[in-house]
């Protein structure tokens, strides 16, 4: 039975088995809840252990924020879409930066060459953040930033590029990615060593407690494990380990958990499988409270919630029929609303072919405006309390994730399992016997194993100009032409110095960033000290 709770199911027939691998029953009824009382289990939304959401009134009272993720090219043409989004009724943005800036390079390196603002903004320095932002109220809009072994840096930019503009840290809200465990496991965004990632992490909680006390300062994130081919229950569980050992190394550097507790953020996928998805978010929240309150002693009601956002799952677009991908992106956004999430990012059609243009970008920030002003899904608190199949779903997620933890646990925990290639190598397994199910005809995908035509519309997709990669280098050039050079090399001295030793480095990091020291030096100074990572497969 473990094996096919951790997503390892011989699965014959993906019809009677869940995504996770999981039974599927034909029929549920009271039976499936045998011994389940209710009013003890179920509780009330906005209550311990928070099953049915977060907040008493859900959204009811408001609707989650709808947040959408984009970023490319250069920072002037990212705050042109920005503009448009905020104009199209968004309540907050997301930036996506490049993959240099996500690696800590600047743009004129060589190691950059070729992906200058391709699957994201290009931000060098203090310069661009100020472009990037440009007329955006930073006071009234919430600001998401998917940036992780540079988090600290992105962050700090952030709030100078506030302040100039009259608007204090305090005032700030948002989220940092910041979750760099889930980089060795999925995507490989990685720069240093776990052990001073986790550091790095540590020293920006304990700075934004007091600097930017509203903002979150990570988003831990299992939607780019999902990506990768986790399935709901490896997601999960895999997410909360990470967040156990986040949760260690805050309270191992003297922060209580209470103080940093209330600012922890979660980000999940939402699949098409809606009913799987609403019982993941719902034993996701059980699972983090009790963790929370019975193993860390967290007293604050705040430190036991599972707040997260939402992104529609990228992975199941295709690029042939992509209309059909507006089907798709609204059942996922509606299962993520069904699920409780805090805010949402529904993916623009497009998205499997190219950047998506402005007008799908429109069209999915009106998919979730359908839903929440369309729809009397809103006008309920978890419309799916007492479903038998949602019920019974939830309870056998919850046993396959706290298995599924365990074995983590067992490993030494998410550092140590991460070192083995344990994470990696079970979400590989799961992303392979998913292709041989999509290659064989047994689990559908419309338009590419099923319902195939010979006659797609051609599509025009946006595409990046590539004079941008040798645009940012002369700004790089004139930016070191005219700073202050030796007010950079002391600022940057600074830090190294403060990597070596125990003081929290985001103080002279700020001083460095203000002296427009850039992105990639800032980095480089820590890798001086620091190292890089090599995963154990590279060997």
């Amino acid at each position: 039975m473990a094996d096919e709770r951790a997503g390892r199911a011989p699965a014959d027939d993906p019809q009677r088995h869940t995504e996770s691998g999981l039974p599927l029953a034909q029929v549920y009824g009271p039976d499936a809840l045998d011994g389940w009382d209710p009013a003890q289990r179920l509780g009330e939304p906005g209550v311990y252990p928070y099953t049915r959401g977060v907040y008493p009134t859900m959204y009811t009272g408001r609707p989650w924020t709808m947040r959408q993720y984009a970023g490319f090219g250069t920072a002037v043409e990212s705050n042109e879409r920005y503009h448009q989004l905020v104009a199209a009724g968004t309540g907050g943005l997301s930036v996506a930066f490049d993959l240099p800036t996500q690696m800590g390079y600047d743009s004129d390196e060589s190691i950059a060459s070729g992906e200058v603002g391709k699957v994201g903004v290009a931000i060098d320095s203090i310069d661009d953040m100020r472009l990037l932002f440009d007329g955006i109220p930073l006071g009234e809009v919430s600001t998401s930033m998917t940036i992780n072994a540079p988090g600290a840096v992105l962050l700090l930019l952030y709030q100078l590029v506030a302040e100039e503009n009259g608007v204090s840290g305090d005032q700030l809200t948002g989220t940092i990615q910041n979750d760099v465990l889930k980089e060795y496991i999925a995507r490989g965004t990685y720069i240093y060593p776990p052990k001073e990632s986790l550091r790095l992490i540590a020293d920006t909680f304990a700075y934004c407690r007091t600097e930017m006390p509203r903002f979150n300062t990570i988003s831990i994130s299992g939607y780019h494990m999902a990506e990768a081919g986790a399935t709901p229950v490896q997601e999960v569980a895999f997410t909360l380990a990470n967040a156990r050992e986040y949760v260690r190394t805050a309270i191992a550097a003297g922060l209580d958990v209470d103080e940093f507790g209330p600012r922890l953020s979660f980000f999940f996928v939402a699949r098409t499988t809606l009913l799987e998805e609403v019982a993941k978010f719902r034993a996701a929240r059980r699972i983090w409270a009790k963790v929370m309150r019975e193993e860390f002693g967290a007293k604050d009601p705040r430190s036991l919630t599972l707040r997260f956002h939402t992104q529609t799952a990228g992975v199941q677009l295709t690029a042939q029929q992509p209309e059909v991908n507006l089907v798709r992106v609204a059942l996922q956004g509606l299962g993520a609303v069904l699920g409780g999430t805090q805010s949402l990012h529904t993916n623009s059609f497009d998205e499997a072919i190219a950047l998506p243009t402005a007008k799908a970008a429109r069209l999915a920030l009106r998919t979730q405006q359908v839903i929440a002003f369309e729809t009397d899904v809103t006008k309920t608190v978890d419309p799916f309390a007492g479903s038998y199949v949602v019920e019974s779903m939830t309870d056998d997620l919850e046993a396959a994730v706290l298995e599924l933890m365990a074995a983590v646990e067992e490993r030494g925990g998410a550092v140590a399992a991460i070192e083995e290639g344990y994470q990696k190598a079970e979400i590989e397994r799961s992303a392979y016997r998913i292709a041989l199910q999509i290659d064989a005809g047994e689990r559908v995908v419309v338009g590419l194993n099923r319902f195939a035509t010979d006659d797609d519309e051609p599509y025009v997709p946006l595409r990046v100009n590539p004079a941008i990669e040798a645009e940012q280098a002369l700004r790089l050039a004139a930016l070191r032409a005219e700073r202050d050079q030796p007010a950079v090399d002391r600022a940057l001295e600074a830090l190294r110095r403060a990597a070596a030793g125990t003081d929290n480095v985001l103080p002279p990091m700020r001083e460095a960033l203000a002296a427009r020291a850039t992105v990639g030096e800032v980095c480089h100074a820590l890798r001086t000290v620091w190292g890089t990572y090599v995963p154990r497969d590279a060997f």
